[in-house]
């Protein structure tokens, strides 16, 4: 059993401590409640800005913030860094690596994970970027391939050290080949100058008619004609089939040799066995109502990625997105306190603050519900939101102050390769 103190208080324990799990926590560590915080990582990372970790643009710990230093002041609230393996809903009880933790009401916010639709292939030789893990690993082979370039001579396999591929049309992908082309541009002929960077080609694979579909038709134009005038080419209504680490196979018949598949193409929520079978939808997300309530249970809720509460204006579950998770997490919150005290509970009411995605610099897409924003103004306002999003000032000053030095210098001191001893990136056998 994991140790933590018996109290008179309801235990309220959060799986999770992504954008969800994080506020709900904060907005209860000061109710009436014994708050048990669990997840893998002792750390919140902010996940939008993983792409500027892979491009050497952010160090790590500029986007996570260690979660004991959140609640350093908290009464009551406790924190254990582990898994949670199944849930036992007649004994209220949770199994995890660490051992079994009982509650009165417990939260699912643990997010959702990578998603290769069954293509073990891609699964297996490609990068994806879902965490500071996948961030770090993915920097490491990008910067790996060029240096293995310069060690072989030029002949047609050489192509597989500068064709990128980058697989989803989302804001992930957009992101990440814009910061790959601007590097390309600016940064990369400075670090590499006896390498001919007119080679690198980067390729931008969606499987739907255009990119950022999730947004409006004028946001989706701009993205990719931006992206087109930075060099990238954009192949939508087309999808990677296969990738066996030589060659990423496309529908037509088309291959592109490359060394460097990244995946940003899809999601599937966590899963926690021991919930009813009918309590699960597709990919794993938790059915639940109005309230945020698991189907099938009183005491068990979903909020985040992982949770799907259909209604007639969201017929396939809300975005899955920061702003539904961060929305539902203060409304459950509220709900909570409410519970305690018998009064009635308000039904979740997501308000859409907008979409938004940058492409590079002074260049982004914002969709606010009563206008849009492209270019410059848009770069702005992408910059000021993430910022403020930020956990921590020291994280938030770090952050601006790499921004303000990269677009005067056009250049970063963070392209360090660094690895295991049992690490070994070269592709190079030479």
């Amino acid at each position: 059993m994991i140790n933590i103190p018996k109290s008179e208080k309801k235990r309220v324990v959060i799986v999770g401590a992504g954008f969800a799990g994080l506020k709900l926590a904060r907005s209860l560590h000061k109710a009436n409640f014994q708050v048990v915080l669990i997840d893998k990582n002792n750390y919140h990372q902010f996940q939008p800005l993983l792409y500027q970790v892979a491009t050497a643009g952010l160090e790590p710990s500029a986007i996570a913030f260690p979660l004991r230093k959140i609640f350093q002041s908290a009464k009551d609230m406790y924190i254990r860094i582990t898994e949670v393996k199944s849930i036992n809903t007649e004994t209220k009880i949770m199994q995890t690596a660490l051992g079994i933790v009982r509650y009165d009401y417990v939260i699912f916010a643990m997010g959702a994970d990578t998603t290769f639709f069954g293509l073990k292939n891609i699964e297996k030789n490609s990068r994806p970027m879902k965490n500071v893990a996948d961030a770090l690993n993915l920097r490491n082979r990008f910067l790996q391939n060029f240096e293995d370039a310069l060690s072989v001579p030029f002949c047609k396999d050489t192509e597989g050290y500068f064709n990128i591929v980058i697989v989803g049309g989302g804001p992930s992908g957009v992101e990440i080949a814009g910061a790959i082309s601007e590097m390309k541009q600016f940064v990369l002929p400075k670090d590499f100058p006896e390498m001919d960077c007119s080679q690198i080609k980067i390729y931008l694979v969606e499987n739907q008619p255009k990119l950022l579909s999730s947004m409006s038709e004028e946001s989706s134009v701009h993205a990719e004609k931006f992206l087109r005038k930075m060099g990238v080419e954009i192949m939508t209504g087309n999808q990677v089939t296969d990738y066996d680490g030589v060659y990423a196979y496309l529908k037509g018949d088309i291959k592109i040799r490359t060394n460097n598949l990244i995946w940003t193409a899809g999601i599937v929520a966590n899963k926690i066995e021991g919930l009813n079978p009918d309590s699960l939808a597709k990919n794993n997300r938790i059915i639940v109502d109005q309230f945020n309530r698991v189907k099938s249970y009183d005491d068990i809720f979903a909020i985040g990625d992982v949770a799907l509460m259909t209604l007639d204006k969201y017929p396939r579950g809300h975005p899955q997105v920061a702003q539904v998770a961060i929305q539902q997490a203060h409304n459950l919150a509220q709900n909570l306190k409410c519970m305690e005290i018998n009064k009635p509970l308000k039904p979740f009411e997501y308000h859409d603050l907008g979409s938004m995605a940058t492409v590079g610099r002074n260049l982004a897409v914002v969709d606010f519900p009563f206008m849009r924003v492209q270019g410059i103004f848009a770069w702005y306002i992408w910059m000021f939101v993430h910022l403020m999003a930020i956990v921590g000032v020291k994280n938030k000053v770090m952050i601006f102050i790499n921004w303000l030095w990269n677009y005067f210098t056009y250049d970063q001191s963070l392209r360090l390769i660094l690895r295991q001893k049992s690490d070994n990136l070269s592709t190079n056998s030479n």
